[in-house]
């Protein structure tokens, strides 16, 4: 089966060793994804548009389109958060309604991040 690899925008990726995103024949698996500035350090509903917005680039260069996403894992710093994420999920994802996880974790990598969206999409 055939691999391509969607690089990350930046150095973290070659210093991590991890790629965006990886496509292997007809699935697409998405890295943790996290708002980039100006947007990282904004409320948690910019900081989920800003990480959507990554994510849709990363599985449009892997040759598909959001409607391919089946299921998303959010993971956010606090509950207070989860109004403003819920709410930016929903709008970007609409229709499409993928399955997904909304879990409580005590941190993210960088301390102003509060929220962060792995995605898997399957391809006809």
């Amino acid at each position: 089966m055939q691999r391509k690899n969607i690089p990350t925008e930046g150095s973290f990726g070659e210093e991590f060793g991890y790629s965006r995103a990886v496509r292997i024949g007809h699935d697409i698996h998405v890295s943790g994804t996290c708002a980039q500035a100006p947007d990282d350090k904004g409320d948690a509903y910019t900081q989920t548009i800003s990480a959507l917005g990554l994510i849709k680039k990363a599985i449009e260069n892997a040759e598909a389109s959001l409607s391919s996403v089946v299921r998303t894992v959010v993971y956010i710093t606090g509950t207070e958060h989860a109004e403003g994420v819920t709410r930016a999920h929903g709008e970007i994802f609409g229709e499409i309604k993928p399955a997904s996880s909304l879990v409580v974790v005590a941190s993210l990598l960088r301390p102003h991040h509060v929220v962060e969206i792995e995605a898997y999409a399957v391809v006809e």
